[in-house]
């Protein structure tokens, strides 16, 4: 058994010695101690500190807001149109009916340094951009409205009074602007998704206009998956360096702490008894109808970029959407066939998904014409799997459970094959044989599939759509109308939405021969934002046949759908009905028994002089001129480009629920050609096939351009085999190694798209 043997007193002294060591450490000691308590109390301080700047810079708090800008108040000298084709009875205007500002949340992402962007553009810019770079007639200002706050819809509407009041006489303006909104709306199913649409107003005076524009969700970022939150504007922050600093960023978070600070408006209130200040939303567009015409207000609604797989299920039809309308002609009189972001015009048979007999998603196997998505992603991991070494049957094995796991995605399949450069894809999920398709392409929510289709479930009168074709920009660089010359890519066109992409760690992983799934993946990362790239253009404009140049009218010739598309040149089109016993314009419905008889004139753009006009130069700043125009303004030369063709598409719609879209479209029906010179295009052609066929038609024409260089004209620029198929592509990116000054032109056909002519049987009485 251990004892302590030892005095007491030798234990007492022993532990004093341990804990405060001699009389003359204790001095040592006790500063020691005083700095430890005031070094914590510097770090809690820093600490303290440095989360309340964190606070602080999250929430915006050294960010300032987007302001009006300066409009220059001066009309500009109209240029006329030198041209023996142009008719007294009405004179055929320009204009740009989709531009956003950075109001809009992606416009002000991609105006940041981090994505090369230039900085603010307000809606001031987009008004003298118009006027004074693209020269336009008329033009509307469309943020999303998911994200404008009160305080940025009402410096909109006083944007577009101002300028509208800089036009000169409202009966004879030099231009006339309209205030309108996006309804920005996707759904992850074909059931759910409606797409965007343009709300077009047609006044601007207070009391005459709704009090807040009407959303598609009642958040900027539904359900709080919110991907700018405030450790993410930090880092933003933090990592703004270079000429502008970290003040953009400090913008952008003050820009994104007012949209999260949006109260929602209670549901099912009329919309006269609603908060001004609140954020009013409406699902589906039944119920964006039902509330504007609650408003009362003079409105149309204008669809636009339904075929594009940037976000749109693949499997989206319009049935839904027309099966939903009361009154499709009142509501969506027209439609934007053509923009920046491509061609939604042509119907093709393919999917993107086939369905199975159990009605489950399947992946499809390629046509001539078609390699889907998915099929090419198996393809990726089949090629991967044999270089290793793999055999075939399980390399088969993996192409197959790749293509399985791709379709599970709406849009982010490409992220669950590792490290797939853009080149792998080659044209997969494209229109190879469409006109500057949109990406990704979903026919059955094309143009033609919607002028094609009918509701029966109506009885005795079939729902049908009879859209006016319109073409316009939707550019978020507040530069309407930039199709005046192709030049500036990553400037004048979208392109720069290419550089919005997902972390790092998914582009560099390795390419391994098998797949992830989207969990593996990182999950909800995107779509694949830089594959986009290649398909921005500078974008279209909508053409109207009006009786003068008022707002009135010009509004009014939108109405009765006089009116028609281009990819952006200022083509001269007519299109007509010139029966005996009827006459009638193009967007116009007719009914009769006679064969019908139609002429077609359409003449050229008038090929560009480098510079501006002098007019322009008089009243804009040069840094201004430089910044906003790029040095480059609309400026015609009097000589016009040649135009090769018209092209004749007739659409024969159901007669019946059961009766196959795929061969009532005829596209093209008649091909006619135009003579050498520069002198303009005179057609006429009939259908003799009417009085025997005894059904409905649809009638429209293209005017066809020689061939100009045109910015991603050829989109992928595909190298092909001898069979024609895509075995290597070129694409043209947002990012490196793309030359940013390289603006890839190719040859292209810019052209005219004239609003049906729409003939229906007369049946006997």
């Amino acid at each position: 058994m251990r004892s302590w043997t030892g005095p007491a007193v030798g234990r007492s002294s022993y532990v004093p010695m341990l804990s405060l060591g001699s009389q003359s450490d204790r001095p040592c000691r006790r500063s020691a101690l005083k700095i430890l308590r005031i070094l914590s109390l510097v770090l809690l301080t820093v600490l303290i500190v440095a989360a309340t700047w964190g606070y602080l810079a999250g929430t915006g708090y050294w960010g300032d807001r987007q302001t009006l800008g300066e409009i220059v108040l001066e009309p500009r000298t109209r240029i006329a149109e030198a041209s023996d084709l142009v008719r007294s009875d009405k004179q055929i205007l320009f204009g740009d009916l989709h531009a956003h500002t950075t109001f809009s949340f992606d416009a002000f992402n991609i105006s940041l340094p981090m994505y090369g962007g230039e900085g603010s553009h307000p809606p001031s810019d987009a008004c003298d951009f118009a006027r004074y770079c693209s020269a336009l007639d008329f033009w509307s200002i469309n943020d999303h409205a998911e994200g404008l706050t009160p305080r940025q819809w009402s410096l909109t509407r006083d944007a577009v009074r101002h300028c509208n009041a800089a036009a000169g006489d409202p009966q004879n303006p030099d231009m006339v602007t309209f205030l309108g909104w996006e309804w920005t709306q996707i759904g992850n199913t074909p059931d759910e998704h409606y797409g965007h649409k343009n709300v077009i107003l047609k006044d601007t005076a207070e009391g005459m206009i709704p009090a807040r524009p009407i959303s598609s969700r009642e958040q900027l970022f539904p359900g709080g998956a919110n991907p700018f939150g405030i450790p993410m504007r930090l880092l933003m922050i933090a990592g703004g360096v270079g000429d502008q600093g970290r003040q953009p960023y400090h913008d952008f978070a003050r820009f994104l702490e007012d949209r999260s600070q949006l109260a929602t408006c209670p549901r099912g209130v009329p919309v006269r008894d609603l908060p001004a200040d609140c954020q009013e939303s409406a699902p589906t567009p039944t119920e964006l109808f039902g509330k504007l015409d609650d408003w009362g207000y003079p409105y149309m609604v204008i669809p636009h970029g339904n075929t594009w797989g940037f976000y749109t299920p693949p499997l989206t039809s319009w049935d839904k959407q027309l099966a939903a309308h009361t009154t499709p002609d009142k509501h969506e009189p027209l439609i934007e066939v053509f923009s920046g972001h491509g061609n939604i015009e042509q119907y093709r048979s393919w999917r993107a998904r086939g369905i199975d007999e159990n009605g489950e998603e399947v992946c499809p196997p390629p046509t001539e014409d078609f390699l889907p998505e998915c099929w090419r992603a198996g393809e990726i991991i089949f090629e991967r799997c044999v270089r290793g070494g793999e055999s075939s049957e399980e390399c088969d094995q993996r192409a197959a459970a790749t293509r399985a796991n791709f379709i599970l995605t709406k849009d982010l399949g490409h992220w669950t094959v590792p490290g797939a450069e853009v080149e792998d894809w080659l044209n997969a999920g494209q229109c190879t044989d469409c006109y500057m398709p949109a990406y990704n392409y979903r026919p059955a929510s094309s143009v033609q599939y919607g002028l094609a289709i009918r509701d029966f479930s109506r009885g005795a009168e079939p729902g049908r759509f009879r859209w006016g074709m319109i073409g316009s920009s939707d550019v978020h660089t507040a530069r309407p109308g930039i199709g005046y010359k192709e030049f500036r890519r990553l400037n004048m066109t979208d392109s720069a939405l290419g550089r919005l992409g997902p972390p790092a760690i998914l582009k560099d992983r390795e390419p391994v021969a098998d797949f992830l799934s989207i969990d593996e993946a990182g999950g909800m990362v995107g779509p694949y934002f830089e594959r986009f790239a290649s398909f921005f253009g500078t974008g279209g404009l909508v053409a109207v046949h009006s009786e003068g140049r008022s707002r009135d009218a010009v509004w009014d010739a939108l109405q009765r759908k006089e009116v028609y598309a281009t990819s952006g040149d200022r083509i001269l089109l007519w299109f007509d009905l010139r029966n005996e016993a009827q006459s009638a314009a193009m967007g116009s419905s007719v009914r009769s028994r006679e064969n019908p008889n139609f002429e077609v004139t359409a003449a050229g753009a008038f090929e560009q002089k480098p510079g501006c006009p002098p007019d322009t130069l008089r009243v804009m700043k040069e840094d201004k001129l430089q910044r906003l125009c790029g040095g480059e303004c609309f400026h015609p030369s009097d000589r016009r480009k040649r135009i090769d063709r018209i092209e004749v598409v007739r659409i024969l719609p159901q007669d019946s629920p059961d009766e196959a879209v795929e061969g009532l479209i005829e596209d093209p029906w008649r091909v006619l050609p135009c003579p050498p010179g520069n002198g303009g295009c005179s057609v006429r052609f009939i259908d003799e096939d009417f009085t025997g066929n005894a059904r409905d038609a649809v009638y429209y024409v293209r005017a066809i351009e020689e061939v100009s260089p045109t910015i991603n004209g050829d989109q992928l620029r595909c190298e092909s085999d001898e069979q024609g198929r895509c075995v290597a592509v070129d694409p043209c990116r947002a990012t490196w190694p793309t030359d940013p000054t390289d603006d890839c032109l190719a040859p292209a056909e810019e052209r005219a798209w004239s609003s049906p002519i729409f003939v229906d049987w007369a049946s006997a009485q």
